[in-house]
């Protein structure tokens, strides 16, 4: 079965979680899940990281946008990646590691 961009998406970002060596995963839709909840929980480095792919220009859902919004205002970080802007999930990991200030 081919692969849709988003899951190509996700592959890459998981690949660099994996090179950084933090833990993730990825929350299983469904009746028990909050729905908005991102793509990837991740926590590296003692820090919270919420990862929403997205595939070509497409954008969070409002209900995506307001749980983001929630794990930036409980400390955490949240961001959206897509195929141009993963460098974004690597700032943020160098950030952590205090590479970038």
């Amino acid at each position: 079965m081919a692969m849709t961009p988003e899951k190509k998406v996700r592959k890459k970002v998981e690949q660099l979680l994996d090179m950084h060596g933090a833990y993730y995963f990825a929350p299983m839709s469904g009746g028990f899940t909050k729905a908005g909840v991102p793509d990837l929980v991740c926590c590296y480095k003692n820090k919270f990281i919420g990862i929403e792919c997205k595939a070509g220009t497409n954008h969070p859902t409002e209900l995506q946008k307001r749980e983001l919004t929630r794990i930036q205002r409980a400390g955490g970080f949240a961001i959206v990646v897509n195929e141009e802007t993963i460098y974004l999930l690597e700032d943020v990991l160098k950030f952590i590691d205090g590479e970038l200030k």
